[in-house]
């Protein structure tokens, strides 16, 4: 079982920054791979960035590409998501998940645990 608290959401004015954490407790951290996803009212839930077990690999959405940046530290069994530029279309509920497969997916049904969510809001 592997529990996950996500922090760091809040309201941002449009190309404003915000970093969310998500913090991992339970099973070995190192042995999940790592998803963002995001869901705003009215829609399904998407896609956000993804980082391997070791952290060598990312993947990135087209929507966010070159603006977010997904890193983790495995020795704080935490996953970050450095969010730049951001935009009125991010606001959504940022969700982080842990899939223990050995390769990094944007599927959501591959992964194994959820977290509750952060609510983030960008301003126009």
């Amino acid at each position: 079982q592997v529990q996950l608290v996500e922090s760091g959401g809040g309201l941002v004015q449009t190309g404003g920054s915000l970093r969310l954490s998500c913090a991992a407790s339970g099973r070995a951290f190192s042995n999940y791979a790592m998803g963002w996803f995001r869901q705003a009212p009215g829609k399904d839930r998407e896609f956000v960035a993804a980082i391997s077990r070791s952290g060598s690999s990312t993947y990135y959405a087209d929507s966010v590409k070159g603006r977010f940046t997904v890193s983790r530290d495995n020795a704080k069994n935490t996953v970050y998501l450095q969010m730049n530029s951001l935009k009125p279309e991010d606001t959504a509920v940022y969700y982080c998940a842990a899939d223990s497969s050995a390769a990094i997916t944007m599927n959501s049904g591959r992964y194994d645990y959820r977290g509750q969510g952060t609510q983030v809001t960008v301003s126009s």
